[in-house]
């Protein structure tokens, strides 16, 4: 670079500091308009335009957070503190709203008390109000209201079968594949207001009505299908799953993922030894009488579930959101970043690990928003917002295939509006769309 390259670009970089300095936003979105990546660069003292590295000092020994206390500019000391001090910036809330996701509402409660109680559940298994729900392959068995060949969509629910109807395959599956979801939350409250403190008598009927999911192989699938001509097994999960009424779709929940667990652990896994199925179908105990797993209490023994941080990446200014795509996802389909905890690592570091290694993007402020179980084949989606501190963007294209600042405008015009020309977002169901939806509610204004 010739000095009068060099020269004109630190005069660049000079007036773009000047205008961020005195809030010329105009001349700010120009400058930026030809040379975007002016953001992003030091000037003479070290600093960028927006002063979020905390580490950096000027000539005087002072940070960027040292100015803005100085010159009383509150928001700035808002944003350049909760980096360190885990202070929240006043373009998020105080007070987080607990939200019920998709996935995660029942009409069960899951009694794990009886889980043990063995003389309960056989009896509970023949009782003519037990209710059984079907999978193959992990697709549960519904009913689809209209029928198969309507051109409409279909209105999905469970196809709720009884002892009767699943007695005949029941006998003929591998053992571990009958699982117990709980008991009715009706049926429950009635039971304890009717019992009034008193407790129950072992030849008494205790009214609750169970549920128990099944797994049967192919064949008696088609079966199912010729005998119940409105129903079919749902498939793909992906968006079939998202058909199905909220609450039953936590049931759906639930049950896939014991019984995926059931289907991918078929021995044990600390010593290979074929294993034996207790507590309702929500523990696998090895039958080899030194296996290690026999001694104390081991997570191999039980269903596993897989923490995934999904982040609400919001830019420093509050008013931009980074979304990103992979090249499996539909076209034009843009979601919020996503990634597995790894052993070791608090939410908060998953979310700054995942962000910086997908995006290039560093974060600060993270903060929890809700959760989302997600049976594919079971992970638990921890929602958060995380506040960046850098906003240059370095895709790693071994993870996504694109990323983007979206504004609040772009956001609301798809959401909103549903104008999806240019881009979409995923459907209401996923915690992503409640995570985006949260952000453009919420008082961005620094």
């Amino acid at each position: 670079m010739s000095d009068f390259e060099k020269n004109f670009h630190q005069d660049m970089i000079s007036q773009l500091h000047n205008f961020a300095a005195v809030g010329d936003a105009a001349k700010l979105k120009a400058l930026l308009s030809h040379s975007p990546s002016l953001i992003n660069v030091a000037a003479d003292n070290g600093w960028t335009a927006l002063m979020c590295d905390r580490s950096i000092v000027n000539k005087s020994r002072q940070t960027a957070l040292d100015i803005a206390k100085f010159w009383g500019y509150k928001h700035i000391v808002n944003l350049l503190a909760n980096v360190k001090d885990g202070q929240i910036p006043n373009f998020l809330s105080n007070e987080v709203k607990e939200y019920e996701n998709y996935f995660g509402l029942t009409l069960l409660d899951r009694r794990t008390d009886k889980r043990k109680d063995s003389k309960w559940l056989n009896k509970k298994q023949s009782h003519p109000t037990t209710v059984y729900i079907v999978f193959s392959n992990l697709s549960p068995f519904v009913t689809l209201g209209g029928g198969i060949e309507s051109s409409q969509q279909p209105e999905v629910k469970l196809c709720r079968l009884h002892h009767k109807d699943v007695e005949q395959c029941m006998n003929q599956t591998e053992e571990g594949t009958l699982i117990f979801l709980g008991v009715e939350l009706q049926s429950h409250m009635s039971v304890l207001a009717s019992c009034n403190g008193r407790a129950l008598q072992d030849d008494e009927e205790d009214g609750l009505v169970a549920w128990f999911a099944v797994s049967i192989d192919s064949a008696s699938a088609e079966k199912f299908k010729q005998k119940h001509e409105d129903c079919d097994f749902l498939h793909p999960a992906i968006p079939a799953l998202l058909l199905l009424p909220e609450k039953e779709a936590g049931v759906v929940a639930q049950a896939r993922s014991v019984l995926a667990w059931h289907s991918r652990y078929q021995f044990c896994p600390t010593c290979g030894s074929t294993t034996k199925t207790e507590e309702g179908g929500y523990k696998k105990t090895c039958l080899k009488e030194d296996c290690p797993s026999l001694q104390g209490v081991h997570n191999t023994s039980y269903p596993r579930v897989d923490p995934v941080v999904i982040m609400q990446v919001i830019h420093p200014d509050g008013n931009q959101c980074l979304l990103a795509r992979q090249k499996s996802f539909p076209p034009g389909l843009f979601t919020c970043l996503a990634g597995f905890i790894e052993p070791g690592e608090t939410i908060q570091d998953a979310v700054r690990r995942e962000v910086e290694e997908e995006a290039g993007v560093k974060v600060g402020h993270v903060q929890y928003m809700s959760c989302q179980p997600w049976p594919l084949p079971s992970c638990l989606m921890i929602g958060c917002l995380a506040v960046a501190v850098s906003t240059e963007i370095k895709v790693d294209k071994n993870e996504i295939e694109d990323a983007r600042w979206f504004t609040r405008e772009q956001i609301v015009e798809v959401l909103i509006k549903g104008n999806k020309r240019s881009f979409s977002v995923p459907p209401r169901q996923a915690i992503a769309h409640q995570l985006i939806k949260h952000w453009i509610g919420i008082n961005a204004n620094l």
